[in-house]
């Protein structure tokens, strides 16, 4: 699986990084889970292609055998002045590009692998540098199911099906080239070409059902030159609240709306009132609907009825 490879390739960096000794094969196998797992000979054949993607990735790795810890035993490290980027004049939006993709590296369970295979090499009384791995502590998190699958679709271009449910509709079935992942007020969406609509869409992940199926090959197409996942949402949703609607939510209910509501108060029974600022009467009803009777709306009439016309089609009245 390209997930799990990717992990065991990060986790291979950070031991050969973390250490300015060379460690023996013997060390490297007993600190990375997929290593230890494998029989002697698959061990070594990981190993050997492990290696060669490394290489090929452009991070060297080096054989040799200087410290008399080792004896004479051949062992493997990553060069840290070989491996470091120069230093870098970076504006401060592309410095928070790059804290983001970060986080999102962090999210695909490094943190507690590599963290890990430290302690095992302290352990064996390896001089290790705990710097080169500051960036394996999480921040940011991503609880989709479908969030590693369409991360590597969007890493390899790959074409994917997967079952897309509105709400107060049933899941339909999409396929979609996806161009890019985004975090858009508070919310996890896949963008790219649907290709049963032939237009650019985006697709919130905690509306994915089931599994992503990949139907296409490695790099089956090209993204736009010039596109932005951003300007991809400001398009498809309205920029600027245009309204603050009044709700009614039962206490520890509905997360997202308090996330995004600009006052909170008590009411009675077990419910706080807020004031949710929106764009879209349609789209904030779908919102509210999904909670069902955890959300009341108090006002404005547009809200309201849309609310009420989105709960009578899931429960399927027609009236």
């Amino acid at each position: 699986m390209a997930a799990r490879k990717t992990e065991r390739l990060m986790n291979l960096i950070f031991l050969l990084l973390s250490t300015r000794q060379f460690l023996p094969k013997d060390q490297i196998r007993d600190a990375i889970a997929d290593y230890r797992s494998a029989g002697d000979a698959a061990f070594n054949r990981m190993f050997e292609r492990d290696k060669d993607d490394l290489r090929e990735l452009g991070i060297p790795v080096e054989m040799g055998s200087h410290d008399a810890f080792f004896a004479d035993e051949v062992g493997y490290r990553i060069p840290r002045e070989s491996a470091e980027l120069p230093d870098l004049d970076l504006t401060p939006e592309e410095s928070a590009v790059i804290a983001l993709a970060t986080q999102v590296w962090e999210h695909a369970g490094l943190a507690a692998e590599s963290t890990a295979a430290l302690v095992k090499l302290k352990a064996a009384g390896i001089d290790v540098d705990t710097r080169a791995v500051r960036m394996a502590e999480p921040r940011l998190a991503a609880d989709e199911e479908s969030f590693d699958a369409m991360w590597d679709a969007v890493t390899r271009r790959v074409e994917v099906e997967f079952d897309y449910a509105k709400v107060g509709e049933p899941a339909g079935r999409r396929r979609v080239q996806p161009w890019g992942i985004l975090s858009w007020r508070g919310r996890w969406y896949v963008g790219g070409f649907d290709l049963d609509r032939q237009a650019p869409r985006l697709f919130r992940l905690t509306r994915v059902t089931g599994e992503v199926t990949p139907v296409g090959s490695h790099g089956s197409y090209e993204v736009p030159e010039g596109t932005s996942m951003r300007d991809l949402a400001r398009a498809l949703f309205p920029p600027e609240p245009t309204g603050s609607a009044v709700v009614r939510v039962r206490a520890g209910r509905a997360q997202t709306l308090r996330r995004t509501a600009t006052a909170t108060r008590p009411a009675r029974d077990g419910f706080d009132e807020l004031e949710v600022p929106y764009s879209s009467a349609r789209e904030l009803a779908a919102e509210i609907a999904s909670y069902g009777p955890d959300v009341v709306v108090v006002g404005p009439a547009d809200v309201r009825s849309a609310t009420v016309d989105r709960l009578r089609a899931a429960a399927g009245d027609r009236r």
